[in-house]
């Protein structure tokens, strides 16, 4: 099979990424088209070999049934928008393309645009084609992950989601206008099963994105955004009773100044922000810094037969492979018309377009990572496990048994300690009762665990100091915080390759929070070797270099383990 598809917005954000993620495609001819034919021109350039490609100088506003046949398409695609300000007859493009007997895609992230697609399905049916609205991450992945949070629930009550774009990712300018033109303006949601009025951008809530056993983002800021997903989905799901979707864009000092302004027009003592969005668009583009990383989830609250539960599923997207998401639903359904297996006729939104099995495949090969948490399950579970989530199974038995029992326990074994040489390192080390150098050392270690809350004590050759670890919360939520005398550090649970990771993400002195840069640095990982459990602990400073060193084997009391020398240093 081969196909022709007609990329409205071709170069633009949306479209230019899809156009990148269809490239390949031998079978596809891609008609990049917008305003400028040298544009289009020039953006092909920049795309992989595979696809035929060709420019084009198109007009939304002018289109017709004749336009598109002279293109000769087979699937219209508009990926310009803002659908929230196409004037008088926004729906031009749909009617041509249903008159030219194209199929029809659109990214429309509008509420009113996606909902009142519906009245074309006669005659999209008539003609034989499909027309799809809002086929994007809102609400065709939304919906897809609410179908497997829901699996075996006898209740859904509450849906919560956001979407936090990487500082670098880069927003475009539609975008932008789209966001500026509903921003503190009244939206239409569902609270409590009844339709009700709230105001975009002026709701915030703070959640932290975590896919079990990966490095979480930074916990974020979202706003109430105007999204498909306010209405349609709790329509789409019995017994649903409310549904909240954000932003969480960041810097966060610029997303608290845009709540701020929201306000203003919510007060109405300024009539619309749209004003201020070629400004907005031009700071977004120098304002950045932070990880190049950004996330969704989804939380459900429902109920199954064992009583209350909340579910949720996570999005971890690393670098450039974030911003492709809100296209790669259009590339999924691509693909599958390439297979054989095209959307029946009818025009309709696009929520049952894709499951999230789909997703998976288009995800593969690209740095996303997806997972999903019961999270009432989880906190019956002890500390390390809890934070793991289901990427807890990924470990090896001994390092499993290492951090599961109750109340008291011992371990003991043997370790080799080096410590920095500078005179702050010592006086940290000293500080911190971190102990001194020695190739080969007996070492124990006391667990004491009371309401998920743990003290580790470690006794090495009779030198001993001490934790407290505990599930975090607020901003250190979904990590382990381990408090040393007035040193308090968030460690995030990373699995990779059987190995217990943990990294540290923010620390604090006296209970004030402390830069980064200024904190301790770490490298820590725990292990199975030879049936036992290993660690490997490096703690340092960037103003006092290596501080302390140390790891060695640990087995339960009750094995009696056998003395026996330390892991060289040099096998690092």
């Amino acid at each position: 099979m081969t196909l022709t598809i007609l990329i409205v917005g071709g170069y633009g954000t949306f479209g230019g990424r899809l156009a990148l993620l269809l490239a390949e495609q031998a079978e596809l001819t891609l008609i990049i088209a917008g305003r400028s034919e040298s544009k289009a021109a020039d953006f092909i350039t920049t795309l992989p070999q595979g696809a035929e490609k060709v420019p084009l100088a198109f007009d939304r506003a002018e289109v017709s049934e004749a336009v598109l046949r002279q293109i000769g398409c087979d699937i219209v695609v508009d990926a310009s928008g803002p659908f929230q300000t196409y004037g008088e007859d926004p729906y031009r493009l749909v009617r041509a393309s249903i008159a030219a007997g194209c199929d029809y895609l659109d990214l429309a992230d509008s509420s009113d645009f996606v909902r009142d697609i519906v009245p074309f399905d006669d005659a999209a049916q008539a003609a034989g084609v499909f027309v799809l609205s809002g086929v994007s991450s809102f609400p065709v992945l939304t919906a897809a992950v609410l179908r497997v949070l829901s699996a075996g629930m006898t209740e859904v009550h509450t849906m919560t989601g956001g979407i936090a774009p990487s500082p670098h990712a880069g927003i475009g300018g539609n975008v932008i206008a789209a966001i500026m033109s509903y921003a503190g303006q009244p939206i239409s949601v569902v609270r409590d099963g009844t339709p009700a009025t709230a105001y975009a951008l002026t709701q915030t809530r703070r959640y932290t994105i975590a896919p079990p056993g990966h490095l979480p983002l930074w916990n974020t800021r979202f706003s109430l955004v105007d999204v498909p997903d306010l209405t349609l989905i709790p329509a789409a799901v019995p017994g649903l009773k409310s549904a909240w979707m954000g932003a969480g864009t960041r810097p966060e000092f610029l997303h608290q100044a845009l709540n701020g302004l929201s306000w203003l027009v919510r007060l109405k003592l300024v009539k619309s922000l749209s004003a201020l969005a070629p400004l907005v668009f031009q700071v977004q583009k120098y304002v950045r810094w932070g990880e190049h990383r950004g996330g969704m989830f989804v939380e459900l609250r429902g109920a199954t037969e064992a009583g209350p539960t909340t579910r949720s599923w996570h999005l971890a997207a690393e670098g450039s492979d974030g911003p492709l998401i809100p296209s790669m639903a259009v590339e999924a359904i691509v693909l599958k018309i390439l297979a054989g297996q095209s959307p029946k006729p009818g025009a309709r939104t696009a929520l049952k377009a894709l499951e999230l099995a789909d997703y998976a495949k288009v995800f593969a090969g690209r740095s996303l990572v997806m997972g999903l948490r019961d999270d009432t399950a989880e906190r019956a579970q002890q500390l390390y496990r809890r934070v793991a989530g289901d990427a807890w199974s990924r470990l090896p038995p001994a390092v499993r048994q290492m951090h599961e029992g109750r109340g008291r326990r011992i371990v003991r074994g043997r370790a080799s300690i080096t410590t920095g040489s500078s005179p702050l390192a010592g006086l940290m080390r000293r500080a911190m009762g971190f102990p001194e150098a020695n190739a080969d050392v007996a070492v124990s270690v006391q667990f004491d665990e009371h309401d998920g809350v743990e003290t580790w004590t470690r006794n090495f050759g009779g030198e001993r100091f001490s934790s407290v670890q505990a599930a975090g919360t607020g901003r250190n939520e979904r990590l382990i915080v381990e408090r040393f005398g007035p040193v308090r550090v968030a460690l995030a649970v990373v699995i990779t390759d059987g190995r217990l990771n943990l990294v540290i993400r923010s620390w604090s002195l006296f209970g004030l929070p402390m830069p980064r840069w200024l904190g301790p640095t770490s490298t820590a990982f725990e292990y199975e070797a030879d049936g036992r459990f290993h660690f490997d602990v490096a703690m340092g400073h960037p103003l006092a270099g290596a501080i302390v060193h140390y790891r060695g084997w640990l087995e339960p009391e009750m094995q009696k383990a056998q003395p026996g020398p330390a892991a060289p240093l040099d096998r690092v």
